[in-house]
């Protein structure tokens, strides 16, 4: 059966919920999907998987510097292996500009240019930021362009669900020879 890891780093949650979200898409293709966060796998043995997705949220300007350590140590293995890369961001909801350019300054700093790459956007988790935090985003979000909630009263996803499983199902149509 082929196997496919989803690796991932995330700082609030989000990243996570979308690579298992990926993992369930892969999964109703009756494939095996394993998700795994890379910030506690040091050593993340890549023998035995067909393919492996690596996703990252981004988080003052940069995605998490385990995962960009993870693709350098793996780069061979993700050229050689169906590979893909997916990036998290609350510029991907309505400033796709910018949240190309983090893709860009990951690929520059890792060496790895994936095949496959989704932009996604993340969440505004109001409710679980701290005070400071939440003071923060809010003051980030009033000077960002676009339609993103300054609401601090409940979160917000802005995750576009249907647009994770059009990613995952066009990455399984290139595992297909």
């Amino acid at each position: 059966m082929t196997k496919i890891l989803i690796g991932y780093g995330t700082t609030e949650g989000q990243t996570a919920r979308i690579a298992h979200h990926l993992a369930e898409a892969v999964r109703s293709h009756g494939l095996e999907a394993q998700v795994l966060d890379l910030k506690g796998s040091k050593d993340v043995p890549l023998e035995g998987y067909h393919a492996v997705i690596v996703g990252g949220s981004i988080h003052m300007g940069k995605h998490e510097e385990y995962v960009v350590d993870f693709v350098r140590k793996n780069r061979a293995t993700l050229e050689r292996l169906p590979s893909a890369f997916f990036s998290v961001s609350l510029a991907a909801h309505g400033d796709v500009d910018n949240a190309r350019a983090y893709v860009e300054n990951f690929e520059r700093e890792t060496c790895w240019r994936p095949t496959q790459v989704g932009l996604f956007s993340g969440a505004l988790l109001y409710r679980q930021y701290g005070f400071l935090k939440r003071l923060m985003m809010k003051k980030i979000v009033t000077d960002k362009p676009g339609s993103l909630s300054t609401d601090t009263s409940r979160d917000h996803v802005y995750t576009d669900w249907d647009e994770v499983k059009r990613f995952a199902k066009a990455f399984l149509e290139r595992l297909v020879p």
